[in-house]
């Protein structure tokens, strides 16, 4: 597998983490349980994940559509280093805050770490 690819996959997987956070509101039934917490925790968790599937979509655009850009320049190795950080504190906040059982849970601390190593690779290599 060449970098390039590494690139195409850490796209794709932000992509489809942006599909993942637009079904919040239907999986996790928002418009349900939200409103049994203060108005202010529900708006602030609302507006936090569609900042998330902001930054999920433009950072699956950089990495699919300007690998170039990202490879052959100190800025991109910056933002490839601080979004590979990103993801790596994503998977230690599982083990922070929720407690690493039941399938739904271990699948996201697997996907979260898979994350982690796709986008430290380009890094590494």
């Amino acid at each position: 597998m060449n970098i390039f690819q590494l690139l195409f996959i850490c796209g794709i997987y932000n992509l489809l983490l942006t599909v993942f956070h637009i079904s919040f509101w239907k999986v996790f039934k928002w418009n349900e349980t939200l409103d049994k917490g203060s108005k202010a925790n529900k708006y602030v968790i609302q507006i936090m994940n569609i900042q998330l599937i902001y930054l999920f979509l433009f950072m699956s655009i950089v990495y699919l559509f300007l690998p170039n850009e990202l490879l052959n320049s100190i800025l991109g190795y910056w933002i490839m280093f601080g979004y590979a950080g990103f993801w790596i504190l994503r998977f230690i906040q599982q083990f922070i805050f929720l407690k690493i059982k039941g399938k739904f849970v271990i699948g996201l601390t697997l996907l979260f770490f898979i994350g982690s190593v796709v986008h430290l690779l380009p890094i590494l290599l």
